[in-house]
């Protein structure tokens, strides 16, 4: 394995490594990665949320979201409805089958947590922490004069 010395690049190798781990063990359930963060977040919402809500969280944007729901929608894993209280917001919520669906799913999930975490002792996987959100703080901040 090729040591790099790009912080960049070893980040984005990383993830790109994570995804295919993730990808392969979503595919069993006919779900992107992507799909199954979704549903975990609606999960951890009480099951529903704002489609605005939705996409920051997400950290893209509102064309994308609508893409990924649209498409969540199709499979009925989840559903979207119009805000009684305002007709503009659009809600997102799993559906019976996305529930279902999910709690199947958290078994790999956890597993791919794990195969992350377990290169790290509890320590250096606390101090992973803080430099990530560090980053990801500076990389927000960044975004935000562009």
């Amino acid at each position: 394995m090729e040591e790099m010395k790009s912080l960049g690049r070893s980040i984005g190798c990383a993830a790109h490594l994570f995804r295919e781990r993730a990808d392969a063990r979503m595919a069993k359930y006919d779900v992107t990665p992507l799909q199954a963060h979704v549903m975990v977040y609606l999960a951890h919402q009480g099951s529903k949320s704002t489609q605005q809500a939705l996409g920051e969280h997400l950290r893209v944007k509102p064309s994308t979201v609508n893409g990924i729901v649209d498409r969540m929608v199709e499979r009925e894993l989840i559903v979207r409805s119009a805000d009684q209280t305002d007709a503009r917001r659009r809600l997102v919520a799993l559906t019976e089958s996305g529930k279902a669906r999910l709690e199947h799913m958290h078994q790999e999930m956890r597993e791919t947590e794990r195969l992350l975490e377990s290169a790290f002792t509890a320590e250096e996987l606390s101090q992973f922490h803080d430099f990530v959100n560090r980053m990801i703080h500076y990389l927000e901040e960044d975004r935000k004069r562009w």
